[in-house]
């Protein structure tokens, strides 16, 4: 076994973006929006509803997203206790996303300009991807009584990044796939001074829709006086049902470490197994291998300061070397 230093020149750090389609079973695009009776009639039915790709009765059934309604005074939903009105979960619900996005319990979600007290939420479901859901690329077309209309983000067309709590954040516009749609002097926002549509946060996979933008749009508006749970959550997913698509790609950034080892023609050439040297005196086995050694290098192993072992790479084949020639190999360590 030898060993040889590593100069820093011999580590280059690179970083690659995967992209992938986010659906079960790599589908780009959900047509079909199922939800199970189980959960809904649960207790967790009152706070949100999970959307499957098929009837939940196949085993091929998979949780996608989640919806769920947030309501700023606790309408839409069942009060806790009627002693005290307000205390709902749709205020929960308000409340978590409240601190889980803005990070201040005083904060309103200003949705291109106006002020909502309520929003519905699509929160993909962590099992679909593995770091983020990727801008610009994804298409959401849900129907109401005054037509039909796609959603996506405004990555493509804004000059800048806005960030908060949650990360990332771009406005809700309509069009399709980064492409702003609909009435060009409205940039995508929606008529009668609503706003945008809501808020697009790729790195918790979430969507924030805004129920006023969608009501002044399509007439897809959320109950705010009637106070059963789950009837806004229902309310989206019908919409989505109504012939409406979901498209949308996640993204991962994988960070490689590229170590290269070069082996010199004068380095690596003779070997401690005993095949190569008796054991009992130290001497080569092989007159021929004295002046004319050969080596069949298989395995690189990368050690610390402390002589500890950190990682193994193998070669595809053992590598012939002697004093003739030299080799340079590239390990490659992804995190």
């Amino acid at each position: 076994m030898s060993f040889n230093r590593l100069a820093p020149e011999d580590f280059v750090v690179s970083s690659d973006s995967i992209t992938a389609p986010l659906w079960t079973a790599g589908a780009p695009t959900l047509t079909q929006f199922y939800t199970s009776s189980t959960q809904v009639a649960g207790s967790s039915g009152n706070f949100y509803f999970n959307v499957y790709q098929v009837d939940t009765s196949l085993d091929s059934a998979e949780i996608q997203f989640a919806v769920a309604y947030g309501n700023l005074y606790g309408s839409g939903s069942s009060y806790y206790n009627q002693a005290v009105p307000g205390a709902s979960p749709t205020r929960t619900t308000y409340g978590q996303y409240r601190t889980l996005v803005l990070g201040d319990e005083n904060s309103s979600f200003n949705f291109g300009g106006t002020t909502s007290p309520d929003f519905w939420v699509i929160s993909v479901d962590r099992n679909r991807y593995k770091q983020s859901l990727l801008p610009g690329t994804w298409t959401l077309n849900l129907s109401g009584s005054g037509g039909l209309l796609s959603l996506t983000d405004d990555s493509l067309v804004t000059p800048s990044t806005i960030f908060n709590d949650a990360g990332r954040v771009y406005q809700i516009i309509s069009g399709s796939a980064g492409s702003i749609g609909g009435n060009p002097s409205l940039n995508g926002y929606s008529p009668a001074g609503s706003g945008s549509y809501g808020w697009f946060l790729p790195d918790i996979g979430t969507l924030l829709l805004n129920p006023k933008a969608l009501s002044a749009s399509i007439n897809l508006a959320s109950s705010q006086s009637n106070n059963s749970d789950g009837l806004n959550y229902a309310r989206l997913i019908d919409s989505m049902n109504l012939g409406g698509t979901f498209t949308m790609n996640s993204q991962e950034t994988i960070s490689s470490d590229y170590i290269f080892v070069r082996a010199r023609n004068a380095e690596f050439n003779y070997s401690e197994n005993p095949s190569f040297i008796s054991g009992s005196t130290g001497e080569v086995i092989y007159n021929s291998f004295i002046n004319n050694p050969q080596t069949y290098p298989t395995t690189i192993g990368l050690y610390n300061d402390n002589n500890e072992l950190l990682a193994v790479a193998k070669l595809s084949r053992p590598l012939l070397k002697d004093f003739t020639k030299e080799a340079l190999v590239r390990v490659k360590l992804d995190f």
